[in-house]
């Protein structure tokens, strides 16, 4: 999962990109929402978290224009501004929901992770492929009821790869989703993490196939 994070407050924004992190989840950060429109165009994420307050154009702003423009990807404000008015503006803008400084970042994480479910269309907390289940809230898997093994990585390619399934993941999504600007994970790369994922699943009739020239889609037999 890869975020973009819009807040000029520093010191709030480390602390979010590192707290992410060991959930998993890749953040890239502005400080400023003028630049965000290009950025989304370049690179895709599954979430933007977005601060009312910012200098230059606000963040109602810029969800207005990407609800204009017919940008489906959801949004969360984060914002220390908590009067009704705010809310119901916020959401009525195009904001998916509003959550208020200060706050308890595993209320955030639980947020994020409903949001990403609703935007793919997955209602439950687990994700199930044949005998194949990721469990989102806890970031575990098994495999025919028993604990499957996994790097944060290669569950994060599995995820990617059971909730488009059946249809096929490009190896250019897989690579920008798992990657962030500090960080960016190549095709080879993910072709390692296939590769390893295949070998932990070969035993349960669960298959990784390759579509040449475009990507990755998971099968059963």
């Amino acid at each position: 999962m890869r975020l973009l994070l819009i807040e000029d407050d520093v010191p709030i924004a480390n602390a979010l990109v590192e707290g992410f992190a060991r959930a998993g989840i890749s953040v890239d950060h502005l400080v400023r929402a003028d630049t965000a429109e290009s950025v989304l165009e370049l690179t895709a994420y599954d979430l933007l978290i977005v601060d009312l307050e910012l200098p230059g154009m606000n963040g109602l702003e810029l969800i207005r224009r990407l609800r204009r423009a017919q940008v489906a990807l959801p949004v969360l404000i984060l914002t220390a501004r908590d009067a009704l008015e705010d809310r119901v503006q916020g959401l009525d803008t195009g904001a998916d929901d509003y959550l208020v400084k200060p706050f308890l970042f595993p209320e955030l994480l639980a947020r994020v992770r409903a949001l990403v479910r609703r935007s793919q269309a997955v209602g439950s907390s687990d994700l199930v492929f044949g005998p194949l289940r990721l469990y989102l809230n806890l970031y575990t898997a098994s495999l025919n009821d028993l604990p499957l093994e996994l790097t944060g990585r290669e569950w994060d390619v599995l995820q990617h790869l059971m909730l488009a399934a059946p249809r096929v993941v490009s190896k250019q999504k897989l690579a920008e989703s798992l990657g962030n600007w500090d960080s960016e994970i190549s095709p080879n790369a993910i072709e390692i993490y296939v590769s390893r994922l295949r070998n932990k699943l070969s035993e349960s009739g669960v298959m990784i196939r390759t579509v040449r020239g475009i990507g990755y889609r998971l099968e059963l037999p």
